[in-house]
């Protein structure tokens, strides 16, 4: 598939560097949206993206690290649900809040109709996205190829540059 051919289906690439659960939507939904119109659709999951393609996929939020996080309730009467809840940092560092963030955000996510991680990388792997796992990452943090699921291929930098190269459209998320 070449710039050359004006028949070429539109070419997506994209980066997928984070691996926490409102980090995981953008390359899903991007990847999944774009094959469903025909696009031909690459992800290069890379550093702490790479655990996106895990067999055990758990990915989670990181309050800490996400000051702008809005905090919603995703239960009880519509005015309970539209208090922005303001959370003081010293708080998003207790142990459990994590873990009550991505309850909450997932939630939220399943009231609203949007589908989960697993989901939505079910969805880009039946529909042929091709789900490049950074070899340098891989060996880095001493994974093993077997921990990954059988739709990911695996390839270093020049794997995803040559792809890359031809596409309409490059994302780095």
């Amino acid at each position: 598939m070449s710039k050359s051919d004006p028949n070429a289906p539109h070419r997506l690439a994209l980066i997928a560097s984070k691996g926490t659960l409102d980090w995981a939507y953008p390359p899903f939904i991007l990847a999944s949206a774009a094959v469903s119109m025909g696009w031909d659709v690459g992800v290069f999951f890379t550093f702490y993206g790479l655990t996106l393609l895990l067999k055990d996929l758990g990915p989670a939020v990181s309050p800490l690290g996400n000051p702008a996080m809005p905090m919603k309730m995703p239960f009880g009467p519509q005015g309970f649900q539209k208090i922005d809840w303001p959370i003081p940092v010293m708080m998003q560092g207790l142990p459990g809040f994590g873990a009550l963030s991505t309850g909450l955000m997932k939630q939220t996510f399943k009231n609203k109709g949007v589908a989960s991680i697993p989901e939505l990388r079910a969805v880009c792997a039946e529909a042929g996205v091709n789900m490049i796992a950074c070899t340098l990452t891989l060996d880095v943090f001493g994974f093993k190829r077997e921990d990954f699921i059988p739709e990911a291929t695996f390839g270093g930098a020049a794997t995803f540059l040559e792809y890359a190269k031809d596409a309409d459209v490059q994302l780095f998320i």
